[in-house]
């Protein structure tokens, strides 16, 4: 059977990095059984039992070279998959065969190592909110100061500016930075509790020394490269650190779900576009369409990890005492495909951020045809200071407001609320007065500071605090 007559995963063909895509892979998580297996070893040894250098220098050299045909095998005579690589992992070390996995369970090497893949995912996906929160930086302080109508329940409110509004999305996704770095200092090690988590058979292989278990415990911790262990355990850790971690995961989805809602929809009023490359096609039928598909992507894949979390949710609540095996293969799905999927939204929004076009013309007109609704709140404060009646005032600035939108709704005609409100002595302005209050950028409050404090206090110490993210190659967009 060749590769086309089979199921392809879109998330490793077509959108995930070949980093996030490594970390989810046999090689990585096999090899990652091995150097589990090769620290209870060495700890072990230290603790005082029977385990050579030998052995350990044997297990060392045939960390990463797996022979996976052999596994395969052994697997289909076993039905067992931690068992077959103990025997592929034996049969290369045969020196060290009898010792490979001494005290442990199954959940030893599988569990510490699902820990493993998530903490190296968040890092990796760390790295990446980094990069998008910073190319939108960028496009805020560009924009900072670029007035455009402001929006509440989609109809026309307060103008607010370009780059305000970008801080906005950028906010989001800080936050969701902050549950992220949470998870990577806070993210807890199973270590080395035994077939229901009461280390007997640890206990026994130390004759009953309480603290050369704990020892131990605490050593493969060490080496793992985890601070935190957890105290108690069934066989496995708790299911409700998968659904923590997909919780967050979900939280990032709702954040870049809600910045590719607002690109499409400033698209579609052609104020701001998404990326669109020279050769591209926006439709098979319309020649003409420049559709925002990459947004559309980014929220496609957000409705499918916000689903994820809820089943990782429903795997937690229905683990039964130490240990049920309901969990394994809804795992395998759903953890890592939420770490893929969030993988490739975060290059799409790294993409789409670092590429928008803006267009000022079309958001002046825009505003020129909303601006003297907006003036209406100054001029009726003016008048009240004038010593007019607030309430008054507000009913003929509804009421001249009103006949105004059915002008320009029902007959197409242009808005003529400024001459409204100019010939009603009850407010007290000229028309041409009222004209030089069409300033947009009058009423755009502090936006601008705003963006610039948000720029200079939160986001900038925000990518201050890690380095790394800057040496994550940009990833290509393959569709």
């Amino acid at each position: 059977m060749n590769s086309y007559e089979h199921y392809d995963n879109p998330l490793i063909r077509r959108y995930a990095s070949r980093e996030m895509s490594f970390l989810f892979s046999p090689q990585f998580k096999h090899q990652t059984w091995r150097r589990l297996w090769i620290h209870l070893a060495e700890a072990e040894r230290e603790l005082g039992l029977p385990i050579s250098k030998e052995q350990i220098g044997e297990m060392k050299a045939h960390e990463t070279d797996i022979d996976f045909a052999l596994a395969e095998r052994k697997e289909k005579e076993v039905r067992h998959d931690v068992m077959a690589h103990v025997h592929a992992f034996g049969a290369q070390c045969p020196g060290a065969a009898g010792i490979i996995h001494l005290g442990a369970t199954s959940a030893y090497v599988a569990d510490n190592t699902d820990l493993i893949q998530m903490k190296d995912g968040l890092q990796l996906l760390r790295k990446r909110i980094l990069r998008v929160a910073d190319s939108l930086a960028r496009f805020a302080r560009t924009w900072k100061a670029q007035p455009t109508l402001g929006f509440t329940h989609f109809q026309p409110a307060q103008p607010v500016t370009v780059g305000k509004r970008a801080c906005l999305w950028i906010q989001d996704l800080l936050l969701d930075l902050e549950e992220v770095e949470g998870l990577i200092a806070g993210l807890p090690f199973l270590g080395v509790k035994g077939t229901t988590g009461t280390q007997a058979s640890f206990l026994e292989l130390f004759g009953g020394d309480h603290e050369k278990v704990k020892r131990l415990d605490f050593e493969v911790t060490r080496r793992a490269g985890f601070e935190r262990r957890l105290a108690v355990s069934g066989q496995t850790y708790t299911r409700k650190l998968d659904a923590r971690v997909l919780a967050t995961l979900s939280g990032l989805a709702q954040s870049l779900s809600k910045y590719s809602t607002d690109l499409r929809l400033l698209q579609h009023l052609k104020e701001v576009e998404e990326p669109f490359e020279k050769e591209q096609i926006g439709s098979s039928a319309m020649a003409y369409k420049r559709n925002p598909m990459r947004s559309e992507r980014i929220g496609s894949l957000a409705r499918f990890v916000e689903s994820l979390h809820a089943s990782a949710a429903f795997t937690a609540s229905t683990q039964w005492f130490e240990r049920t095996l309901d969990d394994s293969a809804n795992k395998r799905l759903a953890v890592a495909q939420a770490f893929l999927a969030a993988d490739a939204m975060l290059i799409l929004a790294e993409n789409v951020s670092s590429g928008l076009v803006v267009y000022p013309k079309v958001i002046e007109r825009r505003l020129r045809e909303e601006l003297p609704f907006m003036l209406t709140e100054n001029v009726m404060m003016d008048a009240v200071k004038r010593g007019g009646n607030r309430q008054d005032l507000h009913e003929r600035i509804r009421i001249h407001s009103q006949e105004a939108a059915r002008r320009v709704k029902e007959l197409g005609l242009e808005n003529d609320l400024l001459e409204r409100i100019a010939s009603d002595a009850a407010f007290g302005i000229d028309l041409e007065t009222l004209r030089r209050s069409l300033d947009p950028a009058l009423y755009t409050g502090r936006s601008s500071q705003q963006t610039e404090e948000f720029l200079r206090d939160t986001v900038e110490p925000a990518l201050a605090r890690w380095k790394d993210w800057k040496g994550l190659s940009e990833e290509e967009l393959r569709v």
